[in-house]
């Protein structure tokens, strides 16, 4: 006798915030994928043992009943195999794969996007608290939203494929996804009331900060991602997150981590659409201190950026004008003398267009911010692979800007370009690629733009010491040209901050 399928709670089935939330409950594989093909392969022959696995899969862990608690450990960065005594097991990362694709949200989220959501899910089935007023908000430490995620790369083929790219490497546009709804998780987790039970707040990526690769991710080894909320303004929050990857050559937690992010995200009432209060941060730990006070620096340069964006264009700016588009001038005036070594920036553009299905929605009916991520990070890698002749490194997300909602049935197109070169070091030249997203309404001859992204790459060595070489890029026109000074500059003040 088959299992009973379990139904949702009665809050899914009427919260038209979360439409495909009601899916997430445990339902068992369906009987159809244990028959046995009319010629099966002989035992022991080289395909009946590539089969076995799929044929007899192994158990796999699920969510116990608690699992809205979600993993809290001790640090951001740990090597450590077992988890901290007294602590819950991490979410396991290839815990969702095997569950029934038609019952979840589409192909298009990955397995640790879909045991986040599930794991979120458990939460929404809990009690469902009032909209607290400001005077019952509570101050969290930043231990109360930490959450970590294992992806057992090591042992799981079927996860490891999820993640493989065509270099054998590991493929970096799902992993931004994954952050993604690592980083909704944590936030969700820090507005929810001390009972667990959930308040009417809808909460979306406002903005990614410098996202630096500081070691190469393999996709062999195991991996962990964590992070916790760990600055929170009015309505606003700022999480932080790290991935680690050890191995014998890093014995040092320090040295583990490979990637650090800091996604910000904003609550907005699901009922009037407007900014929320939150639950306040408390940090305990000096670590916990000191990255507070790196956040709130942050803060406060995003501030003065939009408040430098008012400002009029003074003579000093002019003058980069002027010099940035003296030599496409040359290109349009005279191409025969225009420099080989340089290219217009409208001769790197590359765009794809789509429709928003609704297996890309998040748990608010809307597009899935990691999903556009994952879309963008993709095209601005196929762009810098067209301009540099050979496949590029990743080296950072400079900025992520999310400045519309995109809706299921929205036109989506993704523009990208090189924006500039950085050519002053040779051996590892610089390739500054922009993608902006345009939501297009043909019925009502519109387009907006949703969301910037800024990423860098480089070339591998081995390419540059066979002669390779990278061109300077060159703006055709002023507003190309103001968006070169633009990034360069949030550049410079972000380095020197």
């Amino acid at each position: 006798m088959k299992p009973p399928i379990r139904k949702p709670g009665p809050q899914f089935l009427h919260n038209k915030q979360t439409p495909h939330s009601r899916i997430h409950g445990r339902i068992p594989h369906s009987s159809s994928t244990n028959q046995e093909s009319p010629n099966p392969p002989r035992n022991g022959s080289p395909l009946a043992r590539f089969l076995d696995p799929f044929r007899n899969p192994k158990p796999i862990s699920q969510f116990d009943k608690s699992a809205h608690k979600f993993t809290q450990r001790i640090s951001f960065s740990s090597s450590a195999a077992n988890p901290p005594l007294g602590a819950e097991a991490p979410i396991d990362a290839g815990s969702s794969i095997r569950k029934p694709s038609s019952l979840w949200p589409g192909m298009y989220h990955s397995p640790v996007t879909n045991a986040l959501w599930e794991a979120r899910s458990k939460m929404y089935e809990g009690p469902t608290g009032s909209d607290s007023p400001a005077s019952e908000l509570v101050a969290k430490t930043p231990a109360k939203s930490r959450t970590s995620i294992l992806y057992k790369f090591s042992s799981d083929y079927i996860l490891r494929e999820q993640y493989r790219n065509p270099w054998s490497e590991i493929r970096l546009g799902k992993l931004l996804e994954d952050l993604d709804a690592l980083a909704g998780t944590i936030s969700f987790k820090h507005c929810a009331c001390e009972d667990s039970s959930t308040r009417s707040l809808i909460l979306v990526t406002a903005s990614v900060d410098k996202m630096v690769l500081r070691k190469p991710i393999r996709v062999d080894s195991d991996l962990t991602i964590a992070g916790a909320v760990t600055w929170v303004g009015r309505s606003s929050m700022e999480i932080q997150l790290e991935v680690t990857q050890s191995s014998q050559e890093t014995a040092d937690t320090a040295d583990a981590v490979a990637l650090t992010a800091n996604f910000t995200f904003v609550a907005r009432d699901s009922n009037t659409g407007k900014s929320a209060i939150i639950n306040q941060i408390s940090p305990e730990t000096e670590k916990e201190k000191l990255v507070w006070k790196e956040a709130e620096e942050r803060n406060k340069l995003r501030k003065k950026k939009k408040g430098e964006q008012k400002k009029e264009i003074n003579n000093e700016e002019m003058n980069r004008l002027n010099e940035l588009l003296s030599e496409s001038r040359i290109f349009c005036d005279m191409p025969v003398l225009a420099d080989r070594d340089s290219i217009l920036i409208k001769e790197t553009r590359l765009q794809n267009s789509l429709m928003c299905q609704p297996q890309q929605r998040n748990i608010h009916g809307r597009i899935f911010g990691g999903f556009l991520m994952r879309r963008a990070f993709e095209l601005a890698f196929a762009t810098a692979y067209a301009f540099a002749g050979s496949s590029p490194c990743f080296v950072e997300v400079d900025h992520v800007d999310f400045l519309k909602p995109v809706d299921v049935g929205n036109f989506l197109r993704f523009n990208s370009c090189v924006l500039y070169t950085e050519l002053e070091n040779p051996a590892k030249p610089m390739i500054n690629v922009e993608v902006v997203a345009h939501v297009m309404r043909p019925e009502l001859r519109s387009s907006e733009v949703s969301n910037k992204f800024y990423f860098t790459f480089t070339v591998d060595s081995d390419a540059v010491e066979n002669g390779q070489r990278i061109r300077n890029v060159v703006p055709e026109t002023e507003e190309e040209a103001r968006r070169v000074i633009e990034r360069m500059d949030a550049e410079r003040s972000w380095n020197s901050s």
